[in-house]
């Protein structure tokens, strides 16, 4: 499967905007220079669903539907990549997008073994033209056009910046262990929890991929990609509502946090 592209949907259902971004993004758009790669290959064997967690109903839609129109709806946005397992590209086009109105072009690229491997396939269906991209995991459905914005501002209007990510700052003790036993009692202000969307210059995150696929690298993040090859990546605190959907218990705080924002 290689990177399918389609055109902006202009029939189907359109379902109301939760985060009110009309008001929130401001009156004066900013160009569209942002991919948007929506990373939604994951097996759902955590998650305890074998449909794969991006495809579990989540107030009447796939929580895939939620991330994909609340990048639909940024002004930032100038297309959408979905990376998704090969088998499952007619269910993406089917259950997914089928049902929504979408206004960016749209394409699907297949996943890889790891997370990493899956990002490096949505980069190479970036658009060259395109001189920011956005990478968001699927299973964070409660990302909001607002953020997307906040983000990817943060680095278009500062030229020193490779990059910057949303992030939550910690607000538990921290502890390090080896073994059972605990050795030290971090400086909590020193930490944040790191989130998506995570916006890079292209070309930067392009060449962070490279370099760690040259060097088999595996990070826990794209920033920690960027990081390692000098790039400075700023954190844009965010709201602690756009969490990682990972067990079942988290769906129905999801849930609870969805119908909280369409009922206002």
């Amino acid at each position: 499967m290689g990177p399918r592209s389609r055109g902006p949907r202009t029939s189907g259902a359109s379902r109301p905007c939760p985060c009110a971004c009309a008001e929130r993004v401001g009156h004066e758009a900013p160009a569209a220079d942002t991919c948007a790669i929506i990373v939604a290959g994951g097996s759902g064997e955590r998650f305890g669903d074998p449909r794969g967690k991006q495809f579990v109903e989540l107030c009447g839609l796939p929580m895939l539907s939620w991330s994909v129109m609340a990048f639909d709806r940024a002004p930032s946005v100038a297309r959408i990549v979905i990376v998704c397992a090969p088998e499952r590209a007619a269910k993406v086009e089917k259950d997914v997008l089928s049902p929504l109105t979408l206004a960016k072009p749209l394409a699907l690229a297949p996943s890889g073994a790891t997370r990493q491997e899956s990002v490096r396939s949505g980069l190479s269906a970036l658009p060259r033209d395109l001189e920011f991209v956005a990478v968001h995991d699927a299973a964070r459905p409660l990302v909001e056009t607002e953020m997307i914005e906040r983000a990817v501002a943060t680095v278009r209007e500062d030229g020193t910046l490779a990059g910057a990510i949303l992030a939550a700052r910690s607000i538990d003790t921290l502890k390090l262990v080896e073994g059972d036993m605990i050795v030290a009692t971090p400086d909590r202000s020193f930490y944040w929890a790191a989130q998506t969307p995570q916006v890079f210059r292209s070309a930067k995150l392009v060449a962070a991929h490279r370099a760690a696929a040259r060097e088999e690298y595996e990070g826990t993040d794209d920033a920690s990609l960027v990081e390692r090859l000098g790039g400075r990546v700023r954190v844009v605190e965010c709201s602690r509502d756009n969490i990682k959907v990972t067990v079942p218990e988290d769906l129905a705080i999801a849930e609870a946090t969805l119908e909280r924002r369409l009922l206002t």
